[in-house]
């Protein structure tokens, strides 16, 4: 199996849809922290999954040293155990009204310094902090709401940031604040909010355990036609294809028509006047509203019922684009 070739291929099809959605309905939204951000959760689920991080660093083409501090950046403050340095350094420029650079350094003094000047240029690259000067001589200050909210066009829509949040509860649920926070990309008092207003609104629930609150949700439904919101469905439709894809290569079995687990796709050729025109192009209709009865059955019953603790989480997902072909155009 040519992995390399599959890798490069998906990661061309992600980048695209990065790209989509990053410049939807007009849209413009910054990119500047991306590239930081994929290594870190690269680096993050390569150790989960057991990989050293010699080999770590020869799969990103680095030297050992180089990655250690691409990941430390990243990783756990020395100065400010229980979170990053990354974080740690945005939350001290956010108490200050302007800090210099000796200041930054002489508070993070336990941290590599070469680290913590690589985190203060990714904080500067991102716009999440501003800096005047060169060198030593530099100063910096944190971006305030108003110049986020000016920079990004336009304040949060509140009902798709609660849309997303409830998606991410549903799926990786029960899941405590700090999981959660870890998988939405929301400043803490947005996170916060939104959790309020979804258990107000009975679509998400909190439990109380061993000293930490849990978040769950018995059902996500993104509403078909709906405007605002939509981000979460795309990402329900994209976390369903890669959870599929991700449990089907674990299992290292030959695919069978039997299997729980797996995923066919079905390219047709029609035109006007094909006999199966009108079934093809009916596919998608016709799939929503079979699953869709089915899942109004299921969730009918569970809610009439106790739910065993064991139980099986079964997500079906069905695509289907329409793209027109001339060979008579160029």
């Amino acid at each position: 199996m040519n992995t390399q070739l599959l890798i490069d291929a998906i990661l061309r099809q992600t980048t695209i849809l990065v790209a989509q959605l990053a410049t939807a309905r007009g849209a413009r939204t910054p990119l500047s922290d991306v590239a930081g951000q994929v290594f870190a959760d690269l680096a993050k689920e390569l150790q989960r999954q057991g990989v050293s991080r010699k080999v770590a660093a020869d799969m990103f083409g680095l030297a050992l040293r180089t990655y250690r501090r691409k990941v430390q950046r990243f990783a756990e403050s020395e100065t400010a155990p229980g979170r990053s340095l990354w974080e740690a350094v945005h939350e001290f420029l956010s108490e200050q009204t302007v800090a210099n650079h000796v200041e930054v350094l002489d508070r993070f003094s336990r941290d590599d310094e070469q680290i913590v000047r690589g985190v203060l240029q990714d904080l500067v690259d991102s716009g999440l902090v501003f800096r005047a000067g060169r060198g030593k001589g530099s100063s910096y200050r944190v971006a305030t709401s108003t110049d986020l909210a000016h920079a990004s066009s336009g304040e949060r829509d509140r009902e798709a940031t609660d849309m997303l949040v409830w998606a991410l509860v549903y799926r990786l649920g029960p899941v405590d604040r700090g999981g959660l926070a870890a998988h939405a990309a929301l400043p803490a008092p947005e996170l916060d909010g939104s959790l309020a207003r979804l258990i107000d609104a009975g679509r998400v629930s909190r439990t109380e355990g061993d000293g930490a609150a849990t978040y769950r949700s018995d059902a996500f439904v993104a509403p078909l036609g709906v405007t605002h919101g939509w981000e979460a469905a795309v990402f329900d439709h994209f976390q369903a294809v890669v959870t599929t894809i991700g449990r089907k290569l674990s299992e290292d079995a030959t695919p069978t028509i039997a299997d729980r687990t797996g995923g066919s796709t079905y390219t047709f050729e029609v035109w006007p006047g094909h006999p199966d025109e009108a079934e093809v192009y009916g596919q998608l209709a016709e799939f929503r509203g079979r699953l869709g009865r089915l899942r109004d059955r299921v969730l009918s019953h569970n809610r009439s019922t106790e739910v065993p603790p064991r139980r099986a989480k079964v997500v079906v997902y069905g695509g289907q684009s329409f793209v027109e072909h001339d060979d008579d155009e160029s």
